[in-house]
């Protein structure tokens, strides 16, 4: 144990870390954060919220990446002389404690390269994550709700806070659409490779003959703007509707018209909310969406590519991203990057990271067209 091959991986594991440190720019980073603790330090920061919590964010964000490089590289380093003690005492008990801990560095490595891959201008933003069902009936609202579901248990698994917005429930079973938001540190740049048609394959429970079902959903991810990014909405152009909110819910519930519709005139692009009690904090949220999705229009209409990036997914034959088979046999595969898992059950209940971190590396790798 612990082997030429041991010390291969790890030479191999620190010229990685070497290759993030140089990427993050480690002693500017530090820089950085002594400027930015000034700032949080000064006694008018909070004068102006909006800055105060990009400043507290970014030096959030910044501090945590410090202490996962120097965390990891101290791991390294700590490895290196847990397999020398171990071979100079013939300890095996080191020399396996030393491989484990070899794998689990692997794994943290390897995630925390992807994040140096989100480099994108809003990589680092919030998410806004938009399920709908698509062609299949019931069953594909039943999907649409297995994938919300989906997402949430990857945000609960990593600590990560969310927030539904707004659910439309189907008739029998399921959800026509949701929106919610999570919010952590590079959500958007980390989800926004889920975006596009997801295919289920499956016994429906809904169909009495037990016949194979297939169906569709899909997923729009955009990031969650900012007070700079300045995406005004003319009220000429906005038109406002309430009713009655509908679902499981409170005592508020179906008894005032505190739901809150806004439709962008000129896009066509509507929005709505209904998890708030106040028609007012419902109006609130939903602007925030709406003008998360104006800002996903503006980017890609700047990159002429309006109908790609915005998620213009038809969610039916042919333009599936992501396979979900159940039966006759057990698998997930995406389409893109080829990884697949067996365990269905698991990346229904989150575990999609693998899913995730494959996206990343292919679309880092994907030709950019002109």
């Amino acid at each position: 144990m612990a082997g030429p091959d041991f010390a291969a991986q790890l030479k191999q594991l620190d010229a990685t870390m070497h290759t993030i440190e140089q990427v993050l720019d480690i002693d500017a980073m530090r820089v950085e954060i002594d400027e930015l603790a000034e700032q949080v330090g000064a006694p008018d920061l909070w004068d102006d919220q909006v800055r105060a919590q990009a400043v507290t964010s970014r030096l959030s964000v910044l501090q945590a990446d410090l202490e996962r490089v120097t965390s990891i590289r101290a791991r390294i380093e700590d490895l290196e002389v847990l397999r020398q003690l171990g071979q100079e005492e013939a300890d095996e008990d080191s020399l396996a404690e030393a491989e484990v801990e070899l794998t689990r560095l692997h794994k943290l490595v390897d995630a925390f390269e992807v994040r140096t891959l989100l480099n994108g201008e809003y990589d680092a933003r919030d998410a806004l994550v938009s399920v709908r069902s698509g062609a299949g009936g019931v069953d594909a609202a039943h999907f649409a709700e297995m994938l919300m579901r989906m997402y949430l248990r990857w945000a609960e698994r990593h600590g990560y806070a969310t927030e539904v917005y707004d659910t439309s429930y189907a008739e029998e079973a399921g959800i026509k659409s949701a929106t919610f938001a999570v919010k952590a540190p590079y959500a958007y740049g980390t989800l926004s490779v889920e975006s596009g048609t997801h295919r289920l394959v499956r016994i429906s429970p809904f169909d009495n003959q037990g016949r194979r079902q297939t169906s569709f959903a899909a997923i729009e991810v955009v990031p969650v703007i900012e007070r700079s990014d300045e995406v005004d909405i003319p009220e000429e152009e906005l038109r406002v509707d309430v009713y009655r909110s509908s679902g499981p819910g409170g005592q508020s519930v179906n008894t005032t018209d505190s739901a809150v519709r806004l439709t962008h005139v000129p896009t066509g692009i509507v929005v709505s909310c209904q998890n708030e009690k106040s028609q007012l904090q419902n109006r609130a949220s939903a602007m925030v969406i709406l003008k998360a999705k104006l800002l996903a229009v503006r980017r890609a209409e700047e990159r002429a590519h309006l109908d790609e990036l915005r998620g213009d997914v038809q969610a039916s034959w042919g333009d599936q991203m992501r396979n979900y088979v159940l039966h006759p046999y057990q698998m997930v595969k995406d389409l893109r990057t080829e990884y697949e898992s067996g365990n269905t059950s698991g990346v229904l209940d989150g575990e999609i990271d693998e899913f995730i971190e494959a996206g990343i590396r292919w679309r880092r790798a994907a030709p950019v067209e002109a």
